[in-house]
């Protein structure tokens, strides 16, 4: 991979740029003119690294977008399960992404993806001037791909993040006379996004044909996934201010009946009128690229394959990644370090070479929504833990863990990192930037965004397409033909609901790759399917109730009381530094394929020289009644966490059909009451509030154009 000589040429292209304030912190060049630079190929190559290099400050893909802005979804869950303290605090990722956001929250703001719009906008402004596009068309072309592509992909994530914003096409004007604006109509911005992508798709070659255009480098395969992605976003539902909007002429309003989607005080959900138009252009656009003989991305046959050579600094093999935001060691990136497979820090490694932080963690619910024969499960999602097994323990190892609430992704693991990231870890007195790459898209969605675009535009799961020559739920099968195997009966064992079954695939596929709650909103099932979660989880503390998980059903008791499980003869890798005097250490790993998951064992440990044992939930958290009463043991808090995850997104919340089903129902009602959720938390305003409040400088700097939405 080309990473240190593509992320030094980001440094390089942004040294072109300074700053120039106005009230979106936005910047334009002023060293060189416009003119300069981009009549000039050498310095017009820089500016465009230059665009690049603000994909991976920590506003956009270099931590917030990538890890902290995750959840909370029905599968990831920013920090963790929460309490109703942290959930409340003015300013942080844990209330916000629990839909409790404000203006005051200096976490969630916009100005770093403005400045990568108006970085994009000055790189096309200046391309489209430049004599060298006639002269030198090949190169400037590519350029202008780019530029175009970039500044699509900032107003793309700032609509979905943030609703109607303030759009502009152009650069900033010296006199600042076209800085000054209102929000304009998300169904407005996605238009003219959809046309500059349409038009970028032409100019930029796929990976490889070029020299220097690697998988780092925006290229045809991502132009055209990028551009079937935000199709069906334009396509999709999301909240909107019928107050400042509120022509609904080409705007279909949601009519169904689930709870915490009414609209209220002018605030509704909706979609475009035309929805199934931007479904065709997804479609045609995954269908194109399926279809090119050209095309060099493909399937990686091992899924985890994926996420070795990414942690590793490699370059997948098949070109299953169509684009990756490039990162540099001890330079950029906290992918890994706040998610991943959990390791202790301070264990002869390195200081600072802890991975699966608490920024983005899942749960029982996601793990027990895989088949068990789904080889993607041990990848996405693990019980394992490696580091000190106990507090008195002087043994360190891989061991299972056992809370049901605070599992791990396991997609990036410390021992796949390189040795340069490594080394830096064994002197550093902080948290080392692991320069991994945030995979921005993969192959697997070319796939299932084809599945699901042209099932909704044609309503049929099995006509082909004419130019892929494959239906909706071929490409769905193609997917899954690479979890269970070929010939495998699962490949085609899926919901009989065909948009239920691409909700389960994505949420099998993606996990923690920063597409599970934005997928969520788009199709209107954002606040369903966490209170799906948040039922099952529930259900599943209590023990006396069967389960529904996704296309899955476990009956009552069906969970097991202990789990066995043993260890394999892989070993991690052994270029270790010495222990400390005393420690010991196990490098084998544990065979996850070993653990009794599904089922109890009768009998007993089969074998304690050679089985590890662990008691298994719901267990240890089914304590007595004193138990539940004794606010130290934390096994209400346990409910009420869970009750009270993602509860800014509704108005309000009734969970006593619930707690009448509950053992123990009476005691945690009289717990749960005495949190702030809905209304009493605040937000009595609207439903389905998944957007951003805009922070309070920007409304500030805006001389009264802007103001907040949504109750915030």
């Amino acid at each position: 991979m080309k990473k240190n000589i593509i992320y030094l040429l980001f440094v390089a292209g942004l040294l072109i740029f300074t700053a120039c304030e106005d009230y979106l912190d936005t910047e334009s060049p002023s060293k060189q003119t416009s003119t300069t630079v981009f009549n000039n190929e050498g310095m017009a190559r820089s500016a465009i690294m230059g665009v690049y290099s603000q994909l991976n400050v920590t506003n956009v893909y270099g931590q917030k977008m990538s890890v902290n802005w995750q959840g909370n979804s029905d599968i990831e869950f920013a920090s963790g399960f929460a309490n109703s303290a942290t959930l409340k605090t003015a300013s942080g990722d844990t209330p916000a992404q629990n839909f409790w956001d404000n203006a005051n929250n200096n976490t969630t703001v916009w100005t770093d993806l403005f400045k990568l719009a108006e970085l994009g906008s000055t790189a096309v402004e200046g391309i489209r001037n430049s004599d060298l596009l006639n002269t030198k068309p090949d190169a400037m072309k590519r350029y202008l791909g780019e530029a175009l592509v970039m500044r699509s992909l900032a107003y793309f994530e700032l609509v979905r993040r943030w609703g109607d914003v303030p759009f502009r096409s152009e650069t900033s004007a010296s006199d600042l006379s076209n800085v000054y604006m209102d929000k304009i109509s998300r169904d407005s911005i996605y238009d003219v996004i959809i046309a500059d992508m349409q038009e970028a798709i032409d100019y930029l070659p796929y990976v490889g044909v070029v020299p220097d255009y690697t998988v780092e480098r925006v290229n045809k395969g991502f132009a055209k996934g990028l551009l079937a992605r935000i199709a069906l976003f334009a396509g999709g539902w999301s909240v909107r201010d019928g107050n400042q909007f509120p022509d609904k002429s080409n705007i279909e309003e949601y009519s169904g009946n689930l709870p915490g989607m009414e609209a209220m005080n002018g605030y509704y959900v909706g979609r475009p009128k035309n929805w199934k138009d931007y479904y065709k252009i997804a479609e045609q656009q995954c269908a194109e690229l399926i279809a090119d003989t050209e095309n060099p991305h493909s399937l990686d046959p091992d899924y985890s394959n994926i996420w070795k050579t990414v942690c590793g600094l490699g370059v997948n093999p098949f070109n299953e990644n169509l684009f990756e935001c490039a990162n540099g060691v001890g330079q950029t990136g906290d992918i890994g370090t706040l998610m991943g497979s959990p390791q202790d820090g301070d264990l002869g490694w390195g200081n600072r070479g802890s991975f699966g932080g608490t920024y983005a963690a899942t749960n029982a619910y996601y793990f027990y929504s895989f088949s068990p024969t789904d080889k993607r499960r041990d990848t996405a999602v693990t019980w394992t833990k490696f580091g000190k097994n106990g507090n008195n323990s002087n043994t360190i190892e891989e061991f299972m863990t056992t809370n049901p609430l605070d599992l791990k992704f396991a997609k990036w693991n410390f021992f796949w990192t390189n040795d340069n990231y490594r080394s830096i870890c064994l002197t550093s007195t902080s948290r080392v930037p692991t320069g991994i790459n945030w995979i921005l898209m993969r192959y697997s969605d070319i796939y299932l965004m084809f599945a699901e675009a042209r099932y909704g535009a044609e309503g049929s799961a099995t006509s082909a397409n004419t130019t892929a020559g494959l239906s909706a739920a071929a490409a769905l099968e193609k997917v899954r033909e690479r979890a269970f195997g070929a010939g495998s009966p699962e490949i085609t064992n899926y919901d009989q609901d065909f948009l239920e079954a691409i909700m389960h695939e994505r949420a099998w596929e993606f996990g923690c790759e920063g597409i599970r709650k934005l997928d969520l909103v788009r199709w209107g099932m954002l606040d369903k399917k966490i209170e799906d979660m948040k039922e099952a989880l529930v259900k599943m503390l209590d023990g006396n109730h069967d389960v529904k998980i996704f296309d899955k059903t476990y009956n009552a008791g069906q969970f097991p009381a202990k789990v066995y499980y043993k260890y394999t003869d892989e070993t991690y890798f052994e270029g270790r530094p010495p222990l400390d005097a005393g420690d010991k250490y196990n490098p084998n790993l544990v065979d996850r394929n070993s653990a009794n998951f599904y089922t109890s064992v009768t009998g007993g440990n089969p074998d304690p020289t050679i089985w590890r044992e662990v008691d298994w939930f719901p267990n240890p958290y089914w304590m007595t009644e004193a138990n539940y009463v004794d606010e130290n043991t934390g096994t209400i808090e346990n409910f009420c966490k869970i009750l009270i995850c993602g509860s800014g997104l509704r108005s309000s919340y009734n969970y006593d059909a619930l707690f009448s089903q509950l053992k123990y129902g009476d005691l945690i009602k009289s717990r749960y009451e005495s949190y702030k959720v809905g209304a009493t938390g605040g937000n009595g305003v609207c439903n389905y509030r998944h957007l951003y409040a805009i922070y309070y400088e920007d409304i500030t700097k805006s001389k009264g154009f802007l103001k907040n939405s949504y109750g915030y």
